[in-house]
């Protein structure tokens, strides 16, 4: 408490310096963290240079820059960490994909519990097309639905439907209350299967008020055609 304290007379003293400074910045986030202050961290560092650098990369289609900024930072916080997979989900290739794979492997254990760190990894990973890896982060994760959506989706671009159908169950298992965007990686599934009683059993389980929608439709049109 008592470092918290100093920490935070200094950055009253130097506030003036504090943005333009990636190393006096990133010392006090590293305070804050470390003194469990997630709050003001995340407040700091939304006032940084850095944040601001990264940021505009990413929103400017520029995600190798984003990446060569990250390796210019020594001992990366979390919050440089989730911005670095958001770049590389955005370059979705093989150099990307190791770089995740690295970063993560060498993170902190504790980064582990931060929950937006963690939907940021298995984003990045399930655009960098690896699932298998993404299906690990997957178990550590609070689940929602969104996260259900991303991983079946990403199973179904690497043609594994059989996985897909397995979340879908599961998710009921779960109580979860599916949308719209569920059944349609569920459809797509189902077309790349070819199993009518499967086909069939499933889509008796769509409400009515979906089945009406054009989306749906056309994708019941696809998984029909393709097993005929």
């Amino acid at each position: 408490m008592e470092d918290l304290q100093r920490g935070s007379t200094i950055r009253r003293l130097i506030s003036s310096c504090i943005k333009d400074d990636y190393y006096i910045s990133a010392s006090l986030i590293h305070l804050y963290m470390q003194c469990g202050d997630i709050t003001n961290a995340q407040l700091l560092f939304d006032t940084t240079t850095t944040k601001k650098h990264y940021q505009c990369y990413i929103k400017n289609n520029q995600p190798n820059k984003a990446i060569d900024l990250f390796n210019e930072i020594k001992n990366p916080n979390e919050i440089i960490i989730n911005l670095l997979f958001n770049a590389c989900a955005e370059l979705r290739t093989e150099e990307a994909l190791n770089l995740i794979k690295k970063v993560s492997q060498d993170m902190s254990k504790s980064f582990y519990s931060n929950p937006h760190l963690l939907t940021s990894l298995l984003d990045a990973l399930i655009k960098c097309s690896d699932c298998s890896n993404a299906e690990i982060v997957f178990t550590k994760i609070t689940k929602s639905i969104i996260h259900y959506g991303s991983l079946m989706n990403g199973f179904n671009k690497e043609n594994n439907p059989l996985k897909t159908l397995h979340l879908f169950n599961q998710m009921k298992l779960d109580g979860f209350v599916l949308d719209l965007i569920i059944y349609l990686c569920v459809l797509k599934a189902l077309s790349k299967i070819g199993d009518e009683s499967i086909c069939q059993s499933i889509v008796k389980q769509i409400p009515y008020s979906f089945l009406v929608d054009n989306n749906i439709q056309n994708a019941l049109i696809d998984m029909w055609i393709r097993l005929k």
